[in-house]
Formats: C-alpha cells, structure tokens, sequence
C-alpha cells in the first residue's frame, strides 16, 4: 500500500463519540412506517447473494473472508443490549457495496438481535438523497441502522471514514485509475475491519441515545 493510504489509517471525522459524525439533522428523514416498509419490503443477503449477476466472484470471496472477523467486534456487538435492524442500500455493481456489506452481513449472523435487509437504489433513492457523501452525492451502499420502533438510529455512507477521508484529500491529485486501484487494495488488507469497527461504534452509540454517522 502506498504511504499516503496508508496514512488513512490515522485519520477520523469529528466531532462525536468514537471519532464519527454525530447525526443532528433529522429534517430530511423518513418517517418510522415509510423505512418499516422499506425494510420489510427488502431482501436477505442469503437472497440478494443468489440474484447477483455483477462482481459475485468477489461477493463470494468477501464473504468468505469475513469468517475471520475480529472475535473482539463480535463480542462488542453482543454486548448491546435490544433488537437492532440494519437498512441496506446496495447494488452488486458497486466496489464500495462489494467491500462493506458481506461483512456486516457477517456480523449479523453472529449477533442476536441483529438483522439486515437490502434494497436497490430505486427503492433506496430517497434514503440516499438525504444521506449524501462529504462530497454531496447520493451513493451506495448507504446503511441506516433502524431500533426496534424502526427509528433512524445511525447510518453508514458509502466507505469507512479513513479510506474516505483519504480519497477527498487526494482528489486532483492522483487519477481515478489510481484512487479506485489503492482503494481496492486498502479493501483487501483491511478485509472488514474498519468498516465493523464503524458499524460496531454505532451500535454501541445508539444503546447510550446518540447516533451517529460514518
């Protein structure tokens, strides 16, 4: 990895607790029955896994990897206590998708209380328009982490916020060729962990009352 990703490693957003964005504003937020019905309305990653026709060699292979996540998050999430639903906003197209969501479908399985379901970015659209990037765009995959009112309690948009925070320092500055190469190696190495450590944070976040986002 060149020094300059690897860099990213030392790098958060703040304010908030655990270094992530604290989600103040809630104005542009679906009401609890329209992401009740979203999330109903959603597939498994079991079944989104069986009907990928883009990338599934690596779907595959992410999802094995992610056997071996750190025994440390799992037992972190075990200890957040409640029903917690996970809203995916993904595609089988995307690299971002690819490299975060067999993880956290992972974590899921390993977890009681936990659930996910995933829905495309027609569905999704409205839940990405109002959780854009630092960058203002809407992206995949954007996760919202629901309660068990099915309340908006944290979200997850597009990338760990290290390897994000990295790819906005660097535009202009190296091509898109490199970014997307770097940001695929970084994937692999990392192999889910930052992206867990995201997910866990906000789990344990939203056990004390604050959510975050990142």
């Amino acid at each position: 990895m060149l020094s300059t990703l690897a860099l990213a490693t030392a790098l958060t957003l703040a304010p908030g607790p655990n270094g992530f964005v604290v989600c103040l504003d809630t104005s542009a937020r679906a009401s609890d029955d329209d992401l009740r019905e979203v999330y109903e309305g959603g597939r498994s990653y079991a079944d989104f896994l069986t009907h990928a026709e883009h990338r599934v060699e690596l779907w595959r292979g992410n999802g094995d990897k992610a056997e071996g996540i750190d025994a440390a998050l799992v037992e972190r999430a075990r200890a957040v206590r409640g029903t917690w639903r996970f809203l995916a906003v993904a595609v089988d197209s995307c690299s971002d998708s690819v490299s975060t969501v067999p993880y956290l479908a992972r974590l899921v399985s390993l977890v009681e209380g936990l659930d996910m379901r995933i829905v495309d970015s027609t569905v999704g659209r409205a839940i990405m328009e109002s959780h854009r990037t630092l960058d203002g765009r809407a992206s995949t995959p954007t996760v919202l982490l629901l309660n068990a009112a099915y309340e908006e309690s944290g979200c997850f948009i597009e990338r760990p916020p290290k390897l994000q925070r990295w790819i906005l320092e660097n535009d202009g500055t190296l091509s898109s060729e490199d970014v997307f190469e770097q940001k695929m190696e970084w994937y692999a190495e990392d192999a889910g962990q930052n992206t867990l450590e995201v997910f866990v944070a906000m789990l344990e976040s939203a056990e004390e009352g604050s959510a975050i986002c990142r």
